[in-house]
């Protein structure tokens, strides 16, 4: 079922707030940067956001000739699939209880033309419930990443979801600190708004990978309120960032 996509990378985090949909984005695409087929999965269910970085939330979905869903084509190397195409309004909230939401993941999987990937990266919703275990359960050949921030109750939290990776047997690439520090707009430095280094040394605590400190950068921030994340210069400070843990991530 899975012959055509090569690495499967559930992206996911202990608690909300962390900034876990702006790393997929932007990890998604310094993927395709390099030339790699890249799949994006929105899996969060109640809180879809990736068409809006991206710019195509009033994008429809066809299907193919074999009665597959096609997904969103953002450029040659990256397409997107979220479940924002199937409501009517982004205002509406989304009721459904855990078999619905299994449901509809698995149609994502299973129902989307996705052609041949290098990686397909998931969206995964906060926490450790319905939809991280589905989509493990889904493609048991996952690989995890777990996206935190400095703040000890983002750190709490993401002990959490180091150990529900672990239990599941996936294959943890590694923990991203995000929000470390702010990237100031006007002199180029780094302003520490919470503690330095709290997610290397979880990293070596639970002996995984640390991938690297992504700082606020007011740049990211406006490019995705503005759907215009695809803009971002590869040149760019945040860029950089992003394609060195791309590279840790492939050289794994």
């Amino acid at each position: 079922m899975f012959k055509k996509i090569e690495n499967q990378l559930l992206v996911f985090s202990g608690k909300g707030g962390v900034g876990k949909s702006t790393v997929v984005v932007n990890l998604a695409l310094a993927f395709a940067r390099k030339g790699l087929k890249v799949g994006l999965l929105d899996a969060d269910i109640h809180g879809p956001n990736l068409a809006m970085m991206l710019g195509v939330q009033n994008y429809k979905l066809i299907s193919s000739k074999i009665n597959k869903i096609k997904p969103i084509k953002i450029n040659k190397n990256l397409s997107l699939i979220s479940i924002s195409y199937f409501i009517s309004s982004l205002d509406d909230p989304i009721i459904w209880r855990g078999p619905a939401k299994m449901q509809i993941i698995e149609k994502f999987v299973k129902d989307v033309e996705w052609g041949d990937l290098d990686w397909l990266i998931i969206d995964s919703p906060p926490g450790t419930g319905d939809e991280p275990l589905s989509i493990a359960q889904l493609l048991p050949k996952s690989g995890a990443i777990i996206v935190t921030t400095p703040q000890e109750v983002s750190l709490l939290d993401s002990k959490k979801a180091i150990n529900f990776a672990k239990k599941l047997n996936l294959k943890i690439y590694g923990l991203i600190e995000n929000m470390s520090g702010l990237n100031c707009p006007h002199c180029g430095g780094i302003i520490n708004l919470f503690k330095n280094g709290s997610g290397l040394k979880i990293a070596k605590q639970y002996k995984i990978p640390f991938l690297g400190s992504i700082p606020i950068d007011p740049e990211i921030v406006i490019l995705g309120d503005d759907g215009k994340l695809l803009n971002l210069k590869k040149y760019s400070r945040a860029a950089k960032i992003f394609s060195l843990i791309a590279n840790k991530i492939i050289n794994y």
